[in-house]
């Protein structure tokens, strides 16, 4: 005999939105789940997703102190920094405002994706392996995490057969766009909360809805329970990546629309209970995010606007029946169609798009695959930009998105990332269409899974390629810099980071952020009045210094350049300028400090000078 659950989920995928009804008084107490062949299944779809991800990011396994993502290595830099800094918060050495890059100024962390919910979580790894080892685990993590969480809402909560949750949920966490933003970008492959999220918000509607023809009020506790744990999950998520919330949320508002106006029966049921819920939880994720979002737009260092042209970043209409280069099948001649290597987010191909949209219509006009389906279509459209690019040619036809532009929040979102959102869209029209054939006697039962596996097999991914990375200065890796600077002073690496080439950040990286460093790669306000830019203006000093470095050209030095070089040097507050033996024009540069701040003394394989 066949529980309710499972009919009500074999009659319509459907009806099985939801958690399962809570025990009856007097039912049998909760018990230690045991290992059942269907968890066994489950087990094995987790490892296949970690193995997965471990083969995709293994080039970096080797020595990740070594070892760098060769299409996005400043990115890396970045995000290593991002680590370290957060993993001082272990020590009680964190704040919101941070004087450890960009001295004296510092930088707002709020302002930047920063991922301080993650760096926070894997603090005792950095401090004990080093930010480059944390950095390689996420990069997996991130995209066996996700698939995982996607599997696990497909089974629990569309209750679909195993084999259909495992192809949609790999499409939302290995996808093309998901292996793209791999290089490098931690905050947004970090989507792992997106089915809780997701999850919590179903609760929530299903626990308004007292059910057709009830005259039971609305389940008030869970109404309760789940706006609680929905405050949670999002204000966790704004300290994860704040991109991948706002793309979560406006496809969640789509699909509640588009549900709505295909059940208004439903609506006319649960909405004031959802609705109540919503006001809940908003107003309890407040009360966490207030102070963190007013100083991310108005606090020190802060910025209101996005600094990103949404002309720049739109994509290219072709890119969408276009294999990703990162596929196993795919071709590196397809790259010129989006801005670089870490941003091939609309990359599906023809196959899958051609399955994607069969298995919509053989579904039929269910409210969810209505949903599902008008949800992609927005934000499709929307990543088109506000102007249609077709094949690098940019068109006079408008894209939707030119509505959207210039609003606040919103135009700090780059358009073609809003094609992030159809990969679990997609994954979804999958799962309910392989959930579908496999419970067929006919045809479909073998043709529908066929045809999905063969689209999916165009998109494999291929292991991201890495490269040996320039090893830093035993100075800093030593241990040897603090003999020059205290815990907690400023240290002036010669050349200064920049945001083209960040590298010297490797140093305070690799010292766990313990020093300081003056400019540097983050956003500030340091566009026209105030507005968002990528870095800072650079010292006098500074800028003679990097033009030695990139020429070798040694200047001739006066009494006003030296008397600049203390000046920048007391504005920065440095206790040390260094520049080491691996640094380009290494001698010129030391011929050249020589002349500013007089005999430096050698530590390590590197010169210092105390300022």
């Amino acid at each position: 005999m066949t529980s309710p659950a499972r009919t009500a989920s074999d009659a319509d995928p459907d009806l099985a939105v939801g958690l399962a009804e809570p025990a009856t008084p007097g039912s049998r107490p909760a018990r230690w789940p045991e290992l059942t062949v269907g968890n066994r299944a489950d087990l094995l779809v987790g490892v296949l997703f970690l193995l997965l991800a471990g083969w995709l990011t293994h080039g970096l396994w080797p020595d990740p102190t070594g070892r760098v993502l060769a299409l996005n290595p400043a990115d890396q830099t970045l995000y290593e920094w991002f680590l370290a800094v957060d993993s001082r918060a272990l020590l009680g050495d964190f704040g919101l405002l941070t004087e450890r890059l960009n001295a004296p100024d510092g930088v707002n962390l709020m302002t930047n994706t920063t991922v301080i919910a993650l760096g926070v979580l894997f603090s005792p790894v950095t401090l004990l392996f080093g930010a480059p080892v944390t950095f390689a685990l996420l990069a997996g993590v991130n995209l066996a995490g996700t698939a995982i969480a996607w599997y696990l809402l497909f089974t629990r909560t569309l209750r679909a057969r195993r084999l259909a949750a495992a192809l949609g949920a790999g499409l939302c966490g290995f996808g093309p766009g998901m292996v793209s933003q791999s290089n490098s970008h931690l905050h947004m492959t970090a989507q792992w909360l997106v089915p809780v999220i997701v999850w919590l918000v179903v609760r929530l509607l299903r626990a308004g809805d007292p059910g057709p023809g009830s005259l039971d009020a609305p389940d008030r506790r869970r109404i309760v329970t789940s706006a609680t744990g929905l405050a949670a999950a999002v204000s966790v998520q704004v300290f994860v990546g704040e991109e991948v919330l706002f793309l979560t949320a406006l496809t969640l508002l789509v699909m509640t629309v588009a549900y709505a106006l295909t059940d208004r029966a439903l609506l006319r049921r649960a909405l004031p209970g959802f609705a109540g819920g919503m006001t809940l939880a908003t107003g309890l994720a407040l009360v966490v995010l207030g102070y963190p979002l007013w100083f991310q737009f108005a606090g020190p260092q802060g910025v209101a606007d996005g600094m990103f042209s949404p002309h720049y970043f739109s994509a290219d209409l072709r890119s969408w029946w276009t294999i990703s280069p990162l596929s196993v099948v795919g071709s590196d001649s397809s790259a010129r169609l989006t801005t670089g290597p870490a941003e091939y987010n609309t990359f599906l191909g023809l196959p899958l798009l051609v399955v994607a949209v069969g298995c919509a219509l053989w579904l039929g006009r269910r409210p969810l695959v209505i949903a599902v389906t008008g949800a992609a279509l927005v934000m499709g459209a929307l990543s088109l930009g506000p102007q249609v690019v077709l094949d690098g040619a940019r068109s006079a036809v408008p894209g939707p998105y030119a509505l959207l532009a210039g609003l606040p929040v919103i135009d700090g979102a780059l358009p073609m990332r809003f094609a992030l959102a159809l990969l679990p869209l997609t994954g979804t029209l999958l799962v309910l269409a392989v959930d579908r054939a496999l419970r067929d006697t006919g045809r479909a039962r073998r043709l529908v899974p066929a045809a999905v596996g063969a689209a999916l097999l165009t998109v494999f991914p291929a292991p991201l390629p890495t490269a040996d990375r320039a090893p830093l200065p035993e100075f800093v890796t030593g241990g040897h810099w603090r003999e020059c600077v205290p815990t907690g002073g400023v240290l002036v690496p010669v050349p200064a980071a920049t945001p083209k080439e960040p590298w010297p950040m490797g140093w305070a990286a690799a010292a766990d952020a313990a020093f300081g460093i003056p400019e540097g790669f983050f956003i500030g306000p340091y566009g026209r009045g105030g507005s968002a830019a990528m870095g800072t203006f650079k010292q006098p000093t500074s800028a003679l210094l990097a033009d030695v470095a990139r020429r070798g050209d040694e200047p001739v030095i006066g009494e006003e350049q030296r008397r600049q070089a203390r000046q920048d040097a007391d504005f920065w507050g440095a206790s040390c300028v260094a520049v080491a033996d691996t640094a380009p024009h290494a001698e010129s540069l030391r011929r050249t400090l020589v002349q500013l701040y007089g005999p430096g003394t050698r530590i390590a394989d590197a010169w210092t000078w105390r300022v």
